[in-house]
C-alpha cells in the first residue's frame, strides 16, 4: 500500500501535469512583423504644428489565451521603430529653442494588453482586437537645423527635463485569422505626452499598421 507520503507526491504530479496540459491547451502563441507609418500630434503653446509621417515596422510576439465564449486575453511583446518630422513656426525645447524642424527616429519596446473578440468559432474568423499599450524609448536620434542655419544630428536625451522614458497609448486591431496565419491591421492613439520639458510641446505618438502573424504549433 502507497505510503501518504507517497500518495502526496503523485496526487501533486497529477495536478501539475494535468494543469499544465489544460494550461497549454487554453494558450495560443504567435510572432507577427509588419510595416507601420507614425506621426504625432504636435503643439507647440496650444499652436498645431506641421508634421509628416515617418515610415517603420514591427517585430515580436503575441498569445491568445481563451477567457470566455469567443473573448479572449491576448498580450504582445514587441519592437517598435517610430519617429516623425515636424517642421515649427513656434519654438520650443526639445528639440531646442532656436530649431525650425526636427526629424527623429526612435526604437522603442512596446508591451499591449488587449482583449480580442471572435466574430465566430470557426478555424477562420474575423476578429477585433482593443486594449492600453505601453512602450519604452530605448534610443533615438533626432536631426534639426536651427535658425542660423547650423545643423545638428545629434541623440535624443531621454530624462526629466527632455523627452520622456515612457508612453502609454490605446490600441485598436481588426483582422482575419486563418488555421495558422493571422492577418491584421491596426491603429495606435497616444495618450500621453513624450516631452517631460516644462514649457515644452505636447507630442503624442499616431500609428498606423498591418501584421501578418503565424501560431506557433
Amino acid at each position: 500500500m502507497t505510503s501518504s507520503p507517497a500518495k502526496k507526491i503523485i496526487s501533486t504530479a497529477v495536478i501539475i501535469i494535468f494543469t499544465h496540459s489544460l494550461i497549454y491547451a487554453q494558450i495560443r502563441l504567435n510572432f507577427f512583423a509588419g510595416p507601420q507609418i507614425t506621426t504625432v500630434r504636435y503643439y507647440v503653446h496650444n499652436v498645431k504644428q506641421a508634421i509628416d509621417f515617418k515610415p517603420g515596422f514591427i517585430i515580436g510576439a503575441g498569445a491568445k489565451i481563451e477567457f470566455e465564449n469567443r473573448l479572449y486575453f491576448s498580450p504582445a511583446i514587441y519592437y517598435s521603430y517610430k519617429g516623425y518630422k515636424a517642421t515649427f513656426d513656434q519654438t520650443a525645447s526639445p528639440p531646442d529653442l532656436t530649431a525650425i524642424n526636427n526629424n527623429t527616429s526612435i526604437h522603442t519596446l512596446e508591451t499591449a494588453f488587449l482583449l480580442q473578440y471572435d466574430f465566430n468559432k470557426n478555424p477562420s474568423h474575423f476578429f477585433i482586437k482593443l486594449g492600453p499599450s505601453l512602450d519604452f524609448q530605448l534610443a533615438g536620434r533626432e536631426k534639426f537645423d536651427r535658425l542660423d542655419g547650423t545643423h545638428v544630428s545629434r541623440s535624443m536625451k531621454f530624462n526629466f527635463t527632455s523627452y520622456g522614458r515612457y508612453a502609454a497609448s490605446a490600441i485598436f486591431h481588426a483582422g482575419y485569422e486563418f488555421r495558422s496565419f493571422i492577418l491584421s491591421g491596426y491603429y495606435e492613439y497616444g495618450l500621453t505626452d513624450l516631452n517631460n520639458a516644462d514649457d515644452g510641446p505636447s507630442i503624442k505618438y499616431r500609428v498606423a499598421g498591418i501584421t501578418i502573424g503565424k501560431y506557433f504549433k
